[in-house]
């Protein structure tokens, strides 16, 4: 559904490559319109998301990861993280770049107001189909529940896979010093997110699916749009990287 992939696109293209791992360039004003889009996926705002995330891989798999399966078990891992005190705060000294942006920090601090926008504007679609178009058979609390509600679920636990999920189950081509692991079927879900042991292997790379045959929805997304003129500067996979590939895949 929209809601689900549009969203998605937007936490694996801009929450995670861009405000997390700074991937890729854009304008200010992009940058401001890319973090809308994420916030609407209600999972914080974007030094909130980018700030945890760069804790996660400066510290993958220690006691300092905020969701590390090994460390914390699955059910934490999972979804149980998200909810505790400790965790709830914005560490500002991970995303002091992005925190001297005050549009950015407005996002942050009032990260909940997106969501509930997007959540009215559903309805008020629905209100409008239900008269303009009523052989469609919805109205405004359909909508809402499907259209915003149900997306949003089936959002947050397709993102969560990639903290619980992608450390326990799939191949590792590189011997990274944690437990982060390549998963087909996640990747597809998570539109190329959870080619997770490329990704911790080399964070810096626009795309995490280094080979053509490891689809990666949201790279071809993001080249469309520095095709576009809209995003430039795209890091792209360097060569050491294959070659590393490479001699890990002969030694095996």
């Amino acid at each position: 559904m929209a809601g689900y992939a549009i969203r998605m696109f937007a936490i694996t293209g801009f929450y995670h490559r861009y405000f997390s791992h700074r991937t890729y360039n854009t304008s200010r004003f992009t940058q401001f319109l890319f973090a809308l889009a994420g916030n609407s996926a209600v999972q914080r705002g974007p030094l909130w998301w980018a700030a945890h995330h760069r804790q996660h891989h400066r510290h993958s798999d220690q006691i300092e990861d905020p969701h590390s399966p090994e460390q914390h078990g699955f059910i934490w891992s999972h979804m149980l993280w998200i909810t505790s005190r400790e965790n709830f705060a914005t560490g500002l000294k991970e995303v002091r770049d992005l925190s001297r942006y005050p549009e950015l920090v407005f996002l942050d601090r009032f990260d909940i107001l997106v969501p509930a926008l997007l959540g009215a504007a559903m309805y008020g679609l629905g209100l409008v189909l239900e008269v303009l178009a009523p052989g469609l058979g919805t109205n405004g609390w359909q909508m809402l529940i499907w259209g915003f509600f149900v997306s949003t679920v089936l959002l947050f636990y397709g993102t969560c896979t990639i903290n619980s999920l992608s450390h326990l189950f799939g191949g590792r081509r590189f011997a990274t010093n944690e437990s982060s692991r390549n998963d087909p079927l996640l990747a597809l879900i998570t539109f190329g997110k959870d080619w997770h042991n490329n990704n911790h292997h080399f964070p810096g790379a626009v795309r995490q699916g280094f080979y053509w045959w490891e689809y990666d929805l949201t790279y071809y997304g993001l080249k469309i749009m520095s095709w576009l003129g809209i995003i430039w500067g795209l890091n792209q996979v360097p060569a050491r990287v294959y070659e590393q590939a490479r001699l890990a895949k002969e030694s095996s």
